[in-house]
């Protein structure tokens, strides 16, 4: 694939400015999806020997020896020009740093971003093992700072938040203006620390306020499990990203399943937010003969680079793959893979829609910028980007799985008839506490429910909710949803294999 040279001067003129002249050359593509696991080298400070700290004569002398740097040259006068002119003494690094988010700014891409020294070491930190904080992955859409999936068993799966969920304000702060890396350093935290993040939730009039206890976050990536079909011994692999070993993980977990005699395989990605290109291909290699691509590469001249495993055959047992509305980028490349290329069912609700590539490129002074650099083909040659990939047969959960935190300002009561009345009927239904209707009206038979539950769970029988029975509702829904045993788009995906 060929880059075009306006590409390599915007690219050259941010690592002069940041000091790391040739710091792009030999960086492999490895990111896709909304985090990258590369650890970025720190190197040490150019401070003197930058670009930018040469005369103005002398960086016009650079200029005119390098082809297409003419017109870029009046980023450097106009810094030069604000930092011995402005009315106040101005920081040099200020300056570069908000040159180069202007520049990235100006591409309109929530994917291409900038990150400093140290949100850098900050991140590298962050996935070396663990990190601290509610353990969601986000994403910037159209402005917002959005939930593209919370991780498995973090703070931000037990407080209820769901993918595209907005976070408006950190600690009653606004985030807006921020770019991503500024709102997460605020989201994120130590651990035992709490955060509240005021959300807002499409559908949902008012907005919600989520109270996290920041933990310490694992990356285990791949979880599996045995389940019982008719008969027929099913294995189930659960992938909540793609990172650094997760192919190595899943080999493991598969080859244990296989030696194991399995029947039929059922692979989850619902919730996976994305991850490396490598990890995913990896895992496609398995299942993907080599008569098709598994996906295709597109540069921004259209050329197109195919992708192919060296798999003779295909497994001798049914699959089928579990998405959602959490999964995007390296998930929908495995699924619509799956779908395509191997012909297998599809379970779930339609997907995220990501169907951009990010590569993170050093700039030589420890930051780094993630650009967008291609876009994503599935097998047939279709871009899903902003349409997702629609299940081949789609399953929805019960109606308690789309319930959201009750926010209670005032004790809801006998005869009151409102959404969060409605909101907590169809939470109290879901666990077997049979409310009557589910209208939002607060009817006798609503209350006699909310007696029942509250008895249930050692909380005062008042028939009212109150804050600490809206709580525990809370609680108790996502402890159902963990459970598993509700979970129709699962039990789809099994009764599928041998249908």
């Amino acid at each position: 694939m060929n880059i075009k040279k306006s590409y390599i001067v915007g690219i050259l003129i941010a690592a002069l400015l940041l000091g790391g002249v040739g710091s792009y050359a030999g960086v492999q593509l490895a990111q896709i999806g909304g985090s990258s696991t590369d650890t970025v080298a720190d190197n040490e400070s150019d401070e003197g020997n930058r670009f930018v700290d040469l005369s103005p004569d002398e960086q016009q002398e650079i200029f005119d020896g390098v082809e297409g740097m003419d017109e870029m040259s009046k980023v450097l006068k106009a810094m030069n020009l604000i930092q011995d002119n402005y009315l106040e003494e101005i920081d040099k690094d200020k300056l570069i740093e908000g040159a180069v988010q202007g520049m990235l700014s100006t591409l309109e891409d929530p994917y291409s971003v900038y990150m400093d020294k140290e949100t850098v070491e900050e991140f590298n930190h962050q996935i070396e093992s663990s990190f601290e904080g509610i353990g969601a992955e986000v994403s910037m859409v159209n402005g917002r700072v959005t939930i593209i999936a919370p991780i498995k068993d973090s703070p931000a799966e037990e407080a209820g938040l769901k993918p595209n969920d907005q976070i408006l304000k950190v600690d009653d702060e606004s985030v807006e203006g921020l770019d991503l890396y500024e709102a997460v350093s605020k989201i994120r935290g130590e651990q035992g620390t709490t955060v509240t993040l005021e959300i807002m939730r499409q559908g949902v009039s008012d907005l919600l306020t989520v109270e996290l206890v920041r933990d310490d976050i694992p990356l285990e990536t791949v979880y599996s499990e045995t389940k019982q079909v008719d008969g027929n011994n099913v294995g189930v692999i659960e992938i909540t990203s793609f990172s650094e070993n997760t192919a190595e993980r899943f080999h493991e977990e598969l080859t244990n399943l296989e030696n194991d005699g399995i029947d039929g395989l059922v692979i989850d990605v619902r919730g996976n937010p994305g991850g490396l290109l490598p990890s995913v291909e990896e895992i496609l290699k398995n299942f993907i003969t080599k008569d098709q691509p598994y996906v295709q590469i597109e540069d921004r001249n259209g050329e197109k680079s195919r992708y192919f495993s060296e798999l003779e055959e295909m497994k001798d047992y049914p699959i089928s793959v579990l998405i959602d509305e959490g999964s995007a980028s390296a998930s929908e490349i495995l699924a619509v893979a799956m779908k395509e290329a191997g012909n297998y069912e599809i379970i779930g609700s339609t997907s995220f829609g990501k169907g951009t590539v990010q590569q993170t490129i050093p700039m030589g002074d420890g930051s780094t910028i993630k650009l967008t650099l291609f876009k994503w083909l599935s097998p047939n040659g279709n871009w899903i980007h902003e349409d997702g990939i629609e299940p081949t047969i789609e399953v929805k959960q019960p109606e308690y799985f789309y319930t959201n935190p009750i926010q209670v300002e005032e004790t809801l009561t006998y005869n009151q008839s409102s959404e969060k009345v409605e909101n907590a009927q169809i939470m109290l239904n879901g666990l077997g506490f049979d409310p009557g209707r589910q209208d939002g009206f607060f009817s006798q038979q609503t209350v006699e429910a909310v007696e029942n539950y509250q008895q249930a769970n050692d909380l005062s029988v008042t028939g009212e909710i109150d804050e600490q029975t809206a709580e525990r509702l809370q609680a108790s829904i996502i402890d159902q949803i963990r459970s598993g045993e509700d979970d129709n788009q699962l039990e789809k995906a099994l009764q599928v294999l041998f249908q």
